[in-house]
């Protein structure tokens, strides 16, 4: 073995080591489907279930409860998989999540339902988030694009299929298989990490938790979720409690970069925000987050009301939009991986987000479906384009060292824009319904339709016609003018995107110190090989473009 500083590279292109990663990412996307699955498959099941368990009123927290505790727990995830390493973890995580899962299967009434649902968001939060970072532990930038591409393909996949399965599990064999289901996959994902993953050495520093930034993330994330999450709904937005929590998270939030200031390992360190492709990636998300949850929230009710589907029938017109988000993610991810440049990628997609959105202002009941799902399809494509990608290039900025960190942040700002987004539409689109139907019906036509707050698809499809058309006009009119006020705000995204700084992608994983890595070349649990003159070696596995696996180690 030789003894010059240059790292010593020894390249191999035995199937089996990549076979390995691929496993490995085999399991990651388990993992991260159980995250995305269960974002979206109470949708479909929720009426049933809150009839069952007598809880009507407090169905908004069977749903709220899960984004809550997620939200706050990414950046303490990604924090903390930087500084005491990610297989633990990970573990952890899916176990809790778990865990969430077995206590709402076996809920009596809302409130076990709702520790339930929690419980699993405890976990949720760190599924994906751990994922991705582990994906960089293992796999250099360069060939992560592919990668990050079959993550989006995962969201697209849960979008359809959570709303169906949620749907077949109330109609056949029951609305708590919804939980079930999640064990036989957690256990495989466990299974993947224990075999597959291998543990670091110990770090010899004692970690230092920021506890009083994960205190006050917390609560402003709290304050921020329930703002979006009550506001024009349960409150008015000029009530004492929406306007409270609004100071409360202003408060926290200056709190938070006080204490970050000052702390010895901020749980969202500041001079991350210093890094110009940190920030416009970040902001992009953030908008990102905004137009995606924003258009999509509402567009199953669109369709119900004004096209007359039901519910079933509307999950399955979104496919458009999520089969051109698989292909585009998927696609977009390949060329990455090929070309190396990334940065017309995300620009296009805010381009084509812009163009969809535009396309579905457009909209009039009288429209053909499949043009209406080609609408669908145009912003599917933009989406597909721009999620992933951004945080492969977060993740490009900075050392693996605080890539789970860097992860994190992305996603939780991305995850707060989905939680603005969804607000921000519903109340616009709520607030122009009521007074066109206010306006519109005459008082005859509304003491027939009864309370208009209670409208529901069967309902309208039941009504005279004359009736109907005012109700399906209204619905028409409300919504798609919200899809036309956000086309400027993606196009600022573009703007945005076109100031990033298209940094190489690495072709290699530097580390400061051992750290997990795959079992491919015959490792031991340390992850440094059997030799005993190399335990103090670092060593590191990457892929080159052919899909030959390297392993890299830097003399002592």
């Amino acid at each position: 073995m030789t003894t010059t500083n240059e790292p010593e590279v020894m390249t191999t292109s035995d199937p089996a080591a990549k076979r390995s990663i691929l496993l490995l990412f085999a399991g990651l996307m388990v993992t991260m489907l159980l995250s995305a699955l269960d974002q979206t498959i109470f949708s479909t099941a929720l009426p049933t279930i809150v009839g069952e368990l007598n809880g009507v009123n407090h169905m908004l927290w069977v749903t709220t409860a899960y984004i809550l505790a997620s939200t706050i727990m990414m950046p303490v995830y990604g924090k903390l998989g930087d500084l005491v390493g990610r297989k633990g973890l990970f573990i952890g995580a899916i176990s809790i999540f778990m865990i969430g899962s077995v206590v709402g299967g076996l809920a009596p009434d809302m409130t076990w339902l709702i520790i339930g649902r929690a419980v699993q968001g405890l976990g949720g939060g760190g599924l994906m988030i751990l994922s991705q970072a582990i994906i960089a532990d293992v796999v250099p930038a360069r060939e992560r694009g592919r990668y990050m591409g079959a993550i989006g393909g995962v969201f697209a996949l849960a979008s359809v299929a959570g709303p169906l399965l949620g749907g077949w599990f109330t109609e056949s064999i029951g609305w708590r298989w919804a939980f079930w289901m999640n064990l036989p996959l957690g256990a495989l994902a466990i299974f993947a990490a224990v075999t597959l993953l291998k543990l670091p050495k110990s770090s010899k520093r004692k970690p230092t938790i920021d506890v009083a930034g994960m205190v006050l993330l917390a609560i402003t994330s709290t304050a921020i979720v329930l703002v979006t999450t009550w506001g024009g709904t349960q409150y008015d937005w000029d009530s004492l409690i929406i306007i409270g929590l609004g100071a409360l998270a202003v408060v926290a939030g200056f709190s938070f970069v006080m204490v970050e200031r000052a702390a010895a390992e901020p749980i969202m360190p500041l001079h991350m925000f210093k890094e110009r492709n940190f920030m416009l990636t970040t902001a992009s998300g953030l908008i990102t987050g905004v137009a995606m949850f924003g258009a999509i929230a509402y567009m199953p009710t669109y369709l119900q009301m004004v096209t007359g589907v039901n519910a079933t029938q509307a999950g399955l017109l979104m496919i458009p939009m999520m089969a051109a988000l698989l292909v585009s993610s998927v696609g977009s991810g390949q060329l990455v991986s090929r070309t190396g440049r990334y940065k017309w990628v995300p620009i296009t997609g805010a381009i084509f987000i812009a163009i969809g959105l535009s396309s579905l202002s457009t909209m009039t009941p009288d429209l053909p479906i499949w043009i209406l799902c080609s609408y669908l399809a145009v912003l599917g494509l933009g989406l597909g384009m721009s999620m992933q990608i951004l945080v492969l290039i977060v993740q490009n900025t900075f050392p693996n060292s605080q890539v789970g960190t860097a992860t994190a942040s992305n996603n939780y700002f991305r995850q707060i824009g989905a939680s603005v987004g969804t607000a921000v539409v519903g109340s616009l689109f709520v607030a122009r319904l009521t007074e066109l139907l206010d306006t519109r019906l005459p008082a005859a036509a509304a003491g027939a339709t009864g309370n208009t707050n209670s409208l529901t698809p069967a309902a309208v499809r039941d009504l005279p016609d004359a009736v109907r058309g005012i109700i399906v006009g209204a619905y028409n009119d409300s919504l798609t003018p919200v899809f036309l006020y956000m086309v400027p705000l993606v196009l600022l995204s573009a703007v945005l995107l076109a100031f990033i700084k298209e940094v190489p992608l690495a072709t290699t994983i530097t580390r400061d110190e051992p750290t997990e890595t795959l079992n491919v070349l015959g490792t031991d649990d340390t992850g440094v090989g059997a030799n005993p003159d190399a335990e103090s070696h670092e060593q590191t596995t990457v892929s080159d473009h052919t899909g030959a696996t390297s392993i890299i180690r830097s003399q002592p």
